[in-house]
């Protein structure tokens, strides 16, 4: 089980820090990210992370967004900076169990039910 915490709502340009927190049955072998999802459009991946620490992040959050995890706590973290009012989303972990850094969402079968992010103008 994924439960996410850490939206909000802020500034253009301000910061916030996601943390999901994982439960359960628990792999060594896994890799985790974060997605987020408008109304508008489809659920897109923003920063994923695997156990050997490697990172992927999408473009739009490239040197603004740092995804990390506290393998001792069983959580993941997304410290993102410099938000943008597109940067508004309902945000939401995920993982997958085993080896494969990938923002595409079909890989991944446990999600948390997402956080909301909002940032004004």
């Amino acid at each position: 089980q994924l439960t996410e915490s850490g939206g909000g709502s802020v500034q253009d340009g301000g910061s916030l820090r996601l943390s999901c927190a994982a439960s359960g049955t628990w792999y060594s072998n896994f890799c985790m990210a974060w997605f987020r999802q408008t109304p508008e459009k489809e659920r897109e991946g923003v920063a994923s992370i695997c156990d050997d620490g490697k990172t992927m992040y999408a473009n739009s959050v490239k040197g603004r967004f740092t995804i990390s995890q506290d393998n001792a706590k069983n959580t993941l973290n997304l410290l993102m900076n410099n938000l943008k009012p597109e940067d508004t989303a309902m945000y939401y972990c995920a993982t997958l169990v085993g080896h494969l850094l990938t923002l595409e969402r079909r890989p991944y079968r446990i999600w948390g039910q997402g956080t909301q992010v909002n940032v004004s103008s």
